[in-house]
């Protein structure tokens, strides 16, 4: 079944796809100043101005809008002598995204090395500590089984759009549909087709016994994302 709605952006407008927009949009200028931050623990902007130079004024502007982007951040130094405290700036934990990052490739090495190593029975338990961990995790941020169902499935889209799956709910009759528009950990599930399946278990667990959870759409299986119908039993 194919789900025309577009997804409720505005649960997702601040955050992932919104850092993901700015790692494309960075100027030249903006870029610059990103990379130096990166290089140094802090610096002020008449520091950065001179390093490029450029006006002031200019890099105060460069600053201000990475700011407002969540990819820097000013903390005040110590005065010097009766003097104004001068504003340091550093990069936001949010910039970390904007250098590149192999932690998915690591992901699928690790995951091709235990199998080489420990087997396949071995790479399942890891998979089945990993989604305990999980449910532990939802079962202490989700309503307890007795709320409305409307109520724990939408709370599940939001702990799952916080891990980057960009998840929406949509009512279909007296049944909800979970869509996930990106899957975060793509590669590391063609490696390990044991973290897809376990989803349909997490999922069912963490919702309670009142509901059925399946899997209506797979981007594993030629999707271009994955749907689950949650159904009160």
């Amino acid at each position: 079944m194919f789900y025309s709605r577009r997804a409720n952006w505005s649960s997702v407008r601040f955050g992932y796809s919104s850092r993901l927009s700015w790692m494309t949009e960075l100027t030249d200028a903006k870029r610059r100043i990103v990379d130096r931050l990166k290089r140094v623990e802090h610096a002020t902007a008449p520091e950065l101005a001179e390093v490029f130079e450029l006006t002031d004024t200019a890099v105060r502007q460069h600053l201000d809008a990475l700011e407002i982007a969540g990819l820097v951040e000013r903390t005040r130094g110590a005065a010097p002598g009766r003097g104004r405290p001068p504003v340091w700036w550093r990069l936001a934990p949010d910039a970390t995204g904007l250098f590149p990052d192999r932690h998915g490739d690591l992901t699928v090495e690790l995951i091709r090395s235990i199998r080489e190593a420990l087997g396949d029975e071995a790479l399942d338990r890891i998979v089945a500590t990993r989604s305990r961990h999980q449910l532990d995790s939802y079962r202490g941020q989700l309503p307890r089984t007795g709320s409305p169902v409307s109520v724990r499935v939408r709370r599940l889209a939001e702990l799952r759009t916080d891990e980057g799956y960009l998840a929406e709910v949509v009512p279909d009759g007296d049944d909800f549909v979970l869509i996930e528009h990106h899957c975060p950990i793509c590669d590391a599930a063609r490696t390990c087709q044991g973290l897809c399946s376990s989803e349909l278990e997490l999922f069912q667990a963490a919702l309670g016994d009142d509901v059925s959870v399946r899997r209506e759409q797979h981007l594993l299986g030629g999707d271009s994302r994955c749907a689950y119908r949650i159904s009160t039993v």
